[in-house]
């Protein structure tokens, strides 16, 4: 399973089996059912082996308690299926495949899969068939199906966090809603949240990124632009009465230890207010708090 995204299953060894015994294949879990595809009189039923997950909750594509195979996949198995009764012509008319991935189990805890109720192992997605080179689009699929299975299993709040330090400081919250990691993509993720209904959204971020928002970057990445600094200067001096020196630093952690405590938390509330205006000008449907993670 290869690819130009930066991805856990990058590099992940695919494992199919074939047989017309079932007892001779490993299943992830013996609490699903296959999927099954036919051809003619014959017919293959695919279980999750070891390392692929089972749906065990509603909301995403495929039902539970399946293996989690999206349709493209199936399809793709379904051709090969057809070629083999054609080329091969089976002796049993039911055959039972296993689909899994060597250490499948433990690259799924580094995805969302136990979150969404995929469980023993990672998923065997695509929508096509191709793969866009260095492209977004996985992260971005990613996202929307965490909403979408948030939308189906009736969450009302959204919680977006940038960073590793902003999704712990989230699962520190009292009772957090669905908790979602967006990586640098805060407009698009937004974008999606707002065509599913949602109008609830706390966005946690560090104060870097956050300042990035505040400045109206769409998408937090170095890659569209650094932090401006000398309007970060003019908007704290205009709004706070805050004189920062930005010739002696050019990070934001060195311009918040010019601060003493009660411009440090003036300097926060600033961000976050501006950063909610960008937010507001973007989609006014959306009741957006943002939270600067210590």
């Amino acid at each position: 399973m290869d690819n130009d995204d930066i991805d856990v299953t990058k590099g992940c060894e695919i494992e199919v089996s074939i047989s017309d015994r079932l007892d001779e294949l490993k299943l992830n879990s013996a609490f699903q059912k296959p999927h099954i595809l036919k051809y003619g009189k014959y017919n293959i039923k695919i279980f999750a082996g070891e390392g692929v997950g089972v749906v065990t909750k509603r909301g995403l594509k495929t039902q539970p308690p399946y293996p989690a195979i999206n349709t493209t996949p199936l399809k793709a198995l379904e051709k090969i299926f057809k070629k083999l009764v054609l080329d091969f012509k089976p002796f049993a008319y039911e055959l039972y495949c296993t689909v899994g991935v060597v250490d499948g189990d433990e690259i799924a805890k580094q995805t969302a899969n136990e979150k969404v109720g995929v469980i023993g192992g990672i998923s065997i997605l695509g929508t096509n068939g191709f793969v866009k080179p260095v492209s977004s689009a996985a992260y971005i699929d990613s996202i929307k199906t965490e909403i979408f299975f948030a939308k189906e299993n009736n969450y009302k709040t959204l919680v977006f966090t940038i960073g590793n330090s902003a999704f712990k400081y989230a699962q520190n919250l009292s009772h957090p809603p669905f908790i979602i990691e967006i990586g640098n993509f805060v407009y698009d993720s937004l974008k999606l949240a707002k065509d599913y209904g949602f109008k609830d959204i706390i966005l946690i971020s560090k104060i870097a990124k956050m300042t990035k928002i505040a400045q109206n970057f769409k998408n937090t990445h170095n890659r569209f632009g650094e932090i401006r600094f000398e309007e970060l200067k003019q908007i704290s001096k205009k709004r706070l009465g805050l004189n920062i020196d930005i010739k002696e630093t050019k990070t934001l952690r060195g311009i918040i230890e010019q601060l003493d405590k009660t411009a440090q938390a003036k300097f926060y509330d600033l961000i976050n207010k501006e950063a909610k205006k960008s937010i507001k000008k973007w989609f006014k449907e959306i009741d957006i708090k943002t939270i600067i993670a210590p």
